[in-house]
């Protein structure tokens, strides 16, 4: 869950040669995350992450936090707290279609057939669109609540997801699911 931003954070960091974190800070930063409950595998994705939102600040031009550490401990704890809500939206999902699998379609094999279409094509689209089909029809949130979270106009929302669902569409008739 934190690799993506974190790889980018190592490309960015790999040349400047001075590390924003020193050893001392860099292990409070582990502490955090791991008493915050980051696997320890996620756990050096975590710190790139910190040093990433770092280095981010100093090259937008903000002054530097006065205490560092203190600053780095927090953005940690954050992450953290990021890690559990991602986990637990995980979960959710999982156990909604599960339910929805169950009510709708009592033949196991074609619901299986169906998920994994539906798994399929939605990991194909992009972003943008696959946020926005996910927000809609599997947290069941209305069109108006997506714009404002998502900090767009209700007009792109309806966009992306009309594009997300023909092109949805468009895979399950290849695949002759439906």
């Amino acid at each position: 869950m934190l690799r993506g931003r974190a790889r980018r954070g190592r490309e960015a960091h790999a040349g400047t040669g001075d590390d924003p974190l020193d050893a001392a800070q860099e292990r409070r930063v582990r502490a955090v995350l791991a008493l915050g409950g980051v696997p320890q595998a996620d756990l050096p994705d975590g710190v790139q992450q910190v040093r990433l939102r770092l280095l981010e600040r100093a090259a937008s031009g903000r002054e530097a936090p006065r205490d560092v550490s203190a600053w780095a401990a927090v953005v940690a704890s954050n992450l953290a707290m990021d890690w559990h809500r991602a986990k637990r939206r995980q979960e959710r999902l999982g156990e909604r279609l599960a339910a929805l699998r169950q009510l709708e379609h009592p033949s196991g094999e074609d619901t299986s057939v169906l998920s994994l279409a539906v798994a399929q094509g939605l990991d194909e689209l992009p972003d943008a669109q696959r946020q926005v089909v996910v927000l809609r029809f599997y947290a069941d949130l209305p069109v108006r609540s997506i714009a404002e979270q998502l900090g767009v106009p209700e007009g792109t929302v309806k966009s992306r997801l009309h594009t997300a669902v023909r092109a949805l569409r468009a895979r399950l008739h290849e695949d002759e699911v439906v």
